[in-house]
C-alpha cells in the first residue's frame, strides 16, 4: 500500500487510542531486527499449560516454577520453532508459554520479503491448525462400527445439532518490543524465564500486583498497582533534592531520608531530580518502603516489571498516576513537574483515602 493511501486511512481513523498491539511507526518491520512477541489466547483460556512449583524455590531445583505443557501446548511450541521452515530469514531465539498466553524472541537475521506480522499471522494460522485437528481428535465421533441402536438418544441428539463456531487459538492482534541493545536482551530472557514464578507470585498476593482505578486522595484521583496500605502509614514523607547541592550535601540528605526510611517513614516522590532519583533508587535497593508518582497511568492488563514486580509482591512498592495511560512518549513540561510534586506532598499529608 503506498503512502497516499496510508495517509489517507489515517485520515478517517479518528483519534488514535493507546494500545500496546500498535506497531511503531519508525521500523519497516522487514529488515534485519529482534523482537519480542506476546500473543494471547482468545478469551484468555488457559489450553496451553499448567504452572507448577513453589515461587520461593530456587531455580534448578524440583519445586522451582515451571509450565508443564499440554499436548496443544506441546504442539504450539513445535509450531514456534518451526517458524524458519516458512521463513529461513527469521531465528527462533525463545518460547515461555504461559497457561494463556505466550511470549517469544524472534530474530530477523535478513531482510524480510513481507512485513513481519505475517510471519506471525503465519504461526496464528499454523496453531489454528493445529487446534483443529486437536478438536476433532478429542470428540467423540460416531463411526459405522457402531449399531444405530447402541448409540444413546443424546448421543444422537447431539450430532444433529449445528457444529460450534471455531474460535481462534489466539487473540487479534499482538505485542511486539523492539531489542535496542545487548543489556535489553539479556532482560528479555530472564522475564520470559521468570514469567511462572511471577505468575506464582500473583496468584498468592493479587491485590498487589493488579491494576487500580479510581483511587481518591486528596485533591487528585489515581489508578496504579502495589500496596495501597501505604498511604494509611503513620509517616509519610516527601522527597524534595535541590539541584544546586554539593556531592557531599546530597550524601548527606540520602543518608537522612534512608535513616527516616529505616525508621518506619515511607518516602514519596515522582523522583525527578537526579538527587531525588538517588534517594528513592536507595530506599528501593534497601528494601524500603516508597510511593511513586508517575505521569504515564496504567490499564487493566498493566503488570509491574522486573525488580518492580517483586517489590509490589512484597508490598513495599506503591506506583500511582493521576493520568491515563499512553503508548505515546511524553516529555515532563514545569507544569507536569509542579503537580507531580503537588501530589507527592498531599499523598504525605492526606490522612484518609477512598
Amino acid at each position: 500500500m503506498d503512502e497516499k493511501k496510508i495517509e489517507a486511512k489515517r485520515r478517517f481513523a479518528g483519534e488514535k487510542k493507546p494500545s500496546m498491539k500498535r506497531r511503531d511507526d519508525i521500523n519497516d518491520y522487514r529488515g534485519r531486527r529482534m523482537y519480542m512477541v506476546t500473543l494471547e489466547v482468545e478469551g484468555r483460556r488457559p489450553l496451553l499449560g499448567t504452572v507448577v512449583g513453589q515461587a520461593a524455590a530456587p531455580e534448578g531445583s524440583a519445586e522451582a516454577p515451571r509450565l508443564v505443557p499440554t499436548l496443544l501446548g506441546k504442539a504450539v511450541a513445535a509450531e514456534w520453532q518451526g517458524i524458519p521452515r516458512y521463513y529461513p530469514q527469521v531465528e527462533a531465539v525463545m518460547l515461555q508459554l504461559m497457561p494463556d498466553h505466550l511470549h517469544g524472541i524472534l530474530f530477523v537475521h535478513e531482510a524480510l520479503p513481507v512485513h513481519f506480522s505475517q510471519v506471525i499471522i503465519g504461526f496464528k494460522t499454523g496453531c489454528n491448525r493445529i487446534l483443529r485437528s486437536l478438536s476433532v481428535a478429542t470428540e467423540p465421533q460416531l463411526t459405522q462400527k457402531v449399531p444405530p441402536q447402541a448409540v444413546s438418544p443424546q448421543a444422537a441428539a447431539a450430532s444433529q445439532q449445528p457444529s460450534q463456531k471455531f474460535v481462534p487459538l489466539f487473540a487479534k492482534g499482538y505485542n511486539d518490543l523492539l531489542l535496542k541493545n545487548y543489556d535489553e536482551f539479556q532482560r528479555w530472557k530472564r522475564y520470559l524465564r521468570d514469567n511462572p514464578r511471577r505468575l506464582l507470585q500473583k496468584r498468592a498476593a493479587p491485590d498487589l500486583l493488579r491494576p487500580f482505578f479510581g483511587l481518591a486522595v486528596g485533591s487528585w484521583t489515581y489508578n496504579g498497582i502495589g500496596n495501597r496500605q501505604l498511604l494509611s502509614a503513620p509517616h509519610r514523607l516527601a522527597v524534595r533534592v535541590s539541584r544546586k547541592l554539593t556531592p557531599e550535601q546530597l550524601e548527606q540528605e540520602v543518608a537522612r531520608y534512608l535513616q527516616a526510611a529505616r525508621s518506619g517513614t515511607v518516602l514519596v516522590s515522582p523522583a525527578i531530580s537526579p538527587g531525588e532519583k538517588r534517594v528513592m533508587r536507595a530506599a528501593f535497593d534497601q528494601g524500603l518502603p516508597t510511593i511513586v508518582v508517575l505521569r504515564n497511568g496504567f490499564t487493566p492488563l498493566s503488570k509491574p516489571h522486573g525488580e518492580q514486580f517483586d517489590a509490589c509482591a512484597q508490598g513495599r512498592l506503591l506506583m500511582l498516576s493521576a493520568w491515563e495511560h499512553t503508548n505515546e512518549r511524553t516529555t515532563l513540561t514545569a507544569h507536569d513537574c509542579q503537580q507531580m510534586n503537588l501530589m507527592a506532598l498531599e499523598l504525605c499529608s492526606e490522612k484518609k483515602y477512598r
